[in-house]
């Protein structure tokens, strides 16, 4: 049986992303986690781009422990803050704090901005790596929306930007974090890019 490692230390990503890749429990890849394997170290997120820091987490991973790889790479960007925090959304204030003193940094920024510009979106970008082929493959995906004046009352730990983060789906304006499983499935940005991408991670995992 065939392993996969998902690389994240946050336990909401690792639920998603098993969410997202499901199938292919089906066709017998055993999924793997940094947790399940004790490694505690992460890589300096030094990229340019959601892009370059999915793949280097990736890669950092996948030689470390010659295993085939998936991290993904995202966060916020905010038109009226000329589209910070962006790739540093995790370290936006220089250095790594909880998920409510970003969310309190975000509304702290945008004290006084009205509701019509207000707009932002949330990216992602999925890597999948194969250490012994070298290949890898990219699938990214985002979302617009808008920031609220004040967070949910839903927040879901790992995910900061969620609980401000606004959009509008079936005519009515929610909070990322207080759609249901259904429209989560629909508009999900992470889940979309899996999607797009477990085509090729299983047929190169598979061939």
């Amino acid at each position: 049986m065939k392993s996969l490692l998902i690389a994240t230390h946050n336990p909401a990503k690792v639920k998603e992303i098993k969410h997202g890749l499901t199938s292919l429990l089906k066709k017998k890849i055993t999924f793997l986690t940094l947790k399940d394997l004790k490694i505690k170290k992460s890589p300096e997120e030094t990229g340019k781009t959601f892009e370059d820091n999915a793949l280097l987490k990736a890669k950092y991973y996948a030689d470390k422990l010659n295993l085939p790889t998936i991290a993904d790479d995202g966060g916020i960007a905010i038109k009226n803050l000329n589209g910070e925090p962006g790739v540093k959304s995790r370290m936006w204030l220089g250095y790594e704090v909880s998920d409510q003193k970003l969310i309190d940094h975000t509304l702290k920024k945008l004290k006084g901005v009205p509701n019509n510009k207000r707009q932002a979106y949330l990216e992602t970008c999925v890597c999948f790596y194969d250490p012994n082929t070298k290949d890898a493959f990219f699938e990214k995906e985002r979302i617009n929306g808008y920031i609220a004046l004040k967070q949910s009352q839903h927040s879901e730990k790992g995910y900061p930007f969620r609980s401000l983060f606004t959009l509008k789906i079936n005519n009515k304006i929610k909070y990322y974090d207080s759609i249901n499983s259904k429209e989560m499935r629909q508009i999900n940005h992470r889940l979309i890019a899996l999607q797009r991408l477990l085509p090729k991670i299983s047929k190169h995992l598979l061939k």
